[in-house]
């Protein structure tokens, strides 16, 4: 960065971090419906008028309004760079384990906490400083032109942006879409993310008797809902963890050579770092290192998220249950649909005789990516050496999920994850951090990659 730059950034920075402040003050949680969703989007719409932008509150079919805003002083012949985030968060409950107010931003050293002060609401603070800083390098002016798209329901899947943008996708058309993350790994190494998988979510329910029977009554007679939702759910995957509904990996692209190469570069520490944390010897099927990161990432996946049924308090109540449910999901990947494995699923238990058992949609993404050797992607590794000093780790496709599909697939734009996160930041949890250091280094990375775009 040249002294300019630093000096913008660093004159820009005590205003942004009181905007963060009043950004995570609002606690705009999209699961919850009496949230002030409105009030934080025209926040957010405020804060980009502040920098010159046009914007508005645009609405949704029956979800919170997404914020559209625009600077295209650069010209027609200039490229655009389309910023897309999100002003909603998760719920901060449970409360008791927080040090402090999840709605109150609490700087202590390079640490900012506070609910959203990651995600995603410093990675919104951290394009507005960037944006301070370019517009002060250049006499108010951008370099390019600038759209953006802060959306108000990713914490719930996104559940009204695929038709948003279907609608308006003239209005978003754009060079590049900088992704709602980004920033470094566990090995500090800028990472640039090239994909999410999908999901398809689902509930399922069954009812075998009228109500709840006595176990020595009817534990030989009657049916047992309890037993009848494991038998049908063990019928999906066998032992060896291959998903056994027919057809279900028929649309699935398997990783490259290309993309093997990159996952084998990936940081030991990340495996050596997820062993600690959940106290394992070893990994399914003795996976290790790029096999382990293939599975992770290019293997479609099934898991039991919960099973509810009978007496689960303390001591014995010897029931037979009457009903149970199970929630499930499924993570997709190129080129899976979440509506063919809602057909899948219902196919798979009616052949397996278990038509009784009720299945219940919840919602799905389907999964996008973009080619590590992308010009765009290339063009941001480039730029983050120059920020960060070292080669960035690329992800040719994250085991999470996000709404990317919409971007790379219906508006034809490639992404680059350009950031402030870190892994420590405890997204979605108690005690929710933003390092102000890591919140200059996405500026940073920001700002150049946008004048790198430029040229």
């Amino acid at each position: 960065m040249s002294p300019e730059i630093e000096q913008a950034l660093q004159a820009s920075l005590p205003a942004v971090l009181k905007e963060l402040a009043e950004l995570v003050a609002i606690a705009s949680v999209a699961a919850k419906p009496d949230s002030p969703m409105t009030l934080c989007a025209e926040k957010v719409a405020q804060l980009y008028r502040k920098r010159g932008l046009e914007a508005h509150l645009v609405p949704t079919d029956g979800g919170p309004p997404v914020v559209y805003a625009e600077d295209r002083g650069a010209g027609v012949e200039a490229p655009t760079a389309l910023f897309y985030n999100h002003y909603d968060v998760q719920p901060a409950e449970p409360f008791e384990l927080w040090q402090s107010d999840p709605w109150t931003l609490r700087r202590d050293g390079d640490f900012l906490y506070g609910r959203g002060s990651s995600d995603d609401k410093g990675h919104i603070a951290c394009r507005l400083l960037a944006l301070d800083a370019l517009k002060a390098l250049n006499g108010g002016a951008l370099p390019v032109n600038i759209k953006v798209l802060v959306e108000g329901e990713e914490e719930v899947a996104s559940v009204h942006l695929a038709d948003w943008i279907e609608k308006h996708s003239a209005l978003l058309a754009a060079d590049v879409t900088l992704w709602e993350f980004g920033g470094i790994n566990a090995a500090s190494e800028p990472e640039l993310i090239c994909g999410l998988r999908g999901i398809a979510t689902f509930e399922l329910r069954v009812r075998t008797i009228d109500h709840d029977a006595h176990s020595g009554v009817g534990g030989t007679i009657l049916p047992n809902a309890a037993w009848r939702l494991v038998h049908a759910l063990a019928s999906l995957k066998d032992k060896d963890e291959r998903i056994l509904i027919p057809g279900h990996y028929d649309s699935v692209i398997p990783a490259t050579e290309t993309d093997l190469a990159l996952l084998g570069k990936l940081s030991p520490e990340i495996e050596a770092e997820l062993r600690a944390e959940f106290g394992l010897s070893h990994f399914l099927d003795g996976a290790t290192g790029a096999e382990l990161h293939r599975r992770a990432s290019f293997e479609p996946s099934c898991t039991i998220n919960g099973l509810t049924s009978g007496y689960q308090g303390a001591g014995t109540k010897t029931v037979l249950p009457a009903e149970s449910t199970a929630k499930l999901d499924f993570r997709l990947v190129p080129d899976m649909d979440p509506e063919v494995v809602h057909q899948s699923l219902r196919a798979h238990f009616d052949a397996q005789g278990f038509s009784d058992i009720e299945i219940h949609y919840l919602g799905g993404q389907k999964p996008g990516r973009v080619a590590p050797d992308h010009p765009m992607v290339q063009l941001a590794a480039q730029t983050a050496e120059e920020v960060y000093g070292v080669a960035p780790s690329i992800v040719p496709l994250s085991a999470v999920t996000g709404p990317v599909h919409p971007f790379v697939g219906g508006l034809h734009q490639p992404i680059v994850t350009i950031g402030c996160g870190y892994p420590g930041a405890r997204v979605h949890a108690p005690n929710e951090n933003l390092r102000v250091s890591d919140l200059l280094q996405g500026a940073r990375h920001t700002v150049a990659f946008l004048m790198a775009l430029k040229t």
